[in-house]
């Protein structure tokens, strides 16, 4: 297995500006790779986006903020009223976290969008850097110099788009950076770290403050007691957890847009610093549509994901009414068919035995790397079990596969003609994944490129861009 490192004390490069002037275009350049934003609840694509990059090969954290919009959504009576407020909030409190700002503009006229966001960044010039982006091949790269007049010490012209004095720009961000902060740590040693995620409720205070054996949590009865993200910390068989209580999400009809918007970023920031999701299930009020929301999130992010039927206590003793449960669990969460279920009282503690020795398991299985020679030879018996289509258009040939990254676990194949790689062949190289190489608790993905000409091995090279997911 290979050890997967981890940073700690990065220095953070904030990317802002106004919409539309590029900024995740550069974030995704910046990146070497795109970062889809998808989420099934409403608005909290535009809360900042956050990713590790290597850039010219230094580590940091790069942060993609929401777009300052100088006429913003106050209309009465209207659910969206307010958000753009919230948007510009969460940038500006980002910013406060800033080593550095890398301000974008679009080349042309300055707008009074650019005029007043550059009012706002006044107590952070001294780690601004001026972009001006959509300048390839020189276009209206004369008129971005005028920006110097507004106090910039040099303005970098790029095209996020197309590639253009991107090195440049990579340079004269790390010569603005100090690294000395950084520190590494690797899965072995460091602390597992668990998300306790559910509605309001369902005992995850409860269970937080057993776990860590201290009243951390706040626990009452009333809805929405826990407003913000509680650390704890506890051991397990010689293992270090820390564990993450974070706010209930509730349904949007019991509450208002401000809190939902807050409630839903806790969570997804949790779910992004987390290796593990508890998703604690009311045992006695059964299964809502926003459980399904709150694994989906965590699957599209390659956490591993244990469903917790909490308050188990109150559930009558009757037979059979855990396979029962867990047969109505499996109906509802269709994606999660390699998900443990547990039943648990957080209250009593009866079940967390069970429940920490799966965490174990569970991380052990999202840090394995599997050998790329031992991982093709396996492909080679996955073939011959299930040839793939032999038709004129859906006709394709598997070269090789690699495993990418471990934690979140991303497997990339590389064929003749990628496009003719169906879902139902991705899914069974995803079960062959997880039945034969060991990783049957966890979300495995896959990706088909299209395979690079005889004697090449573009899957090592930077920048190399992503077929398909």
């Amino acid at each position: 297995m290979e050890i997967k490192t981890k940073y700690h004390g990065l220095p953070v490069v904030v990317l802002a500006g106004r919409p539309n002037v590029g900024k995740s275009t550069l974030f995704n350049r910046l990146l070497h790779r795109r970062r889809a934003i998808t989420d099934p609840s409403p608005g909290v694509t535009r809360d900042p986006v956050e990713a590790e990059a290597l850039i010219a090969g230094r580590p940091l954290r790069l942060i993609d903020t929401g777009g300052f919009k100088l006429d913003r959504d106050h209309r009465p009576h209207n659910p969206a009223a307010g958000l753009d407020d919230l948007v510009l909030e969460k940038t500006l409190q980002t910013l406060d976290r800033a080593d550095l700002i890398v301000l974008l503009f679009e080349a042309g006229e300055l707008s009074a969008e650019d005029e007043e966001f550059i009012g706002l960044l006044r107590p952070h010039w001294a780690k601004v850097l001026a972009v001006v982006n959509k300048t390839e091949g020189g276009r209206r790269e004369g008129e971005a110099w005028n920006l110097l007049s507004l106090g910039f010490d040099r303005i970098y012209p790029i095209s996020a788009e197309h590639g253009d004095n991107i090195a440049q720009l990579e340079e004269a961000i790390i010569s603005k950076l100090d690294f000395s902060r950084i520190t590494t740590e690797d899965s072995e040693s460091r602390p597992i770290r668990i998300a306790l995620l559910g509605k309001p409720n369902t005992g995850k205070s409860t269970l937080s403050n057993r776990l860590t054996a201290s009243a951390a949590s706040i626990v009452s009865e009333v809805p929405g007691t826990t407003r913000d993200v509680v650390e704890g910390a506890f051991s397990w068989k010689g293992r270090d957890f820390q564990v993450l209580d974070t706010a209930g999400i509730r349904r949007k009809a019991k509450v208002t847009e401000n809190i939902e918007y807050y409630s839903v970023n806790r969570a997804i920031k949790t779910i992004d610093e987390a290796d593990i999701v508890f998703l604690l299930i009311d045992a006695e009020e059964g299964l809502t549509d926003q459980d399904k929301k709150i694994a989906a999130l965590a699957h599209d992010r390659g956490r591993g994901i244990i469903l917790v039927l909490n308050k188990w206590d109150k559930i009558p003793h009757i037979k059979n009414s855990f396979q029962a449960a867990c047969d109505r669990t499996r109906f509802f969460f269709g994606k999660l068919e390699f998900a443990p279920i547990l039943a648990l009282s957080g209250l009593e503690g009866s079940g967390l035995d069970k429940l920490l020795n799966t965490a174990l398991r569970m991380y052990r299985q999202l840090n394995t790397q599997v050998e790329t020679a031992k991982l093709n030879q396996a492909l080679e018996q996955w073939l011959t079990d299930y040839p793939p289509p032999s038709g004129p258009r859906t006709h394709f040939k598997l070269r090789y596969g690699v495993q990418k990254s471990s934690n979140p676990v991303l497997f990339i194949f590389f064929a003749s003609r990628p496009q003719a790689v169906g879902e139902a062949y991705i899914a069974y190289l995803r079960n062959r994944i997880r039945a034969d190489l060991g990783f049957s608790l966890v979300p495995v993905a896959v990706e088909i490129r299209g395979a690079p000409k005889t004697g090449t091995r573009q899957d090592s090279q930077p920048g190399f861009r992503r077929a398909g997911k």
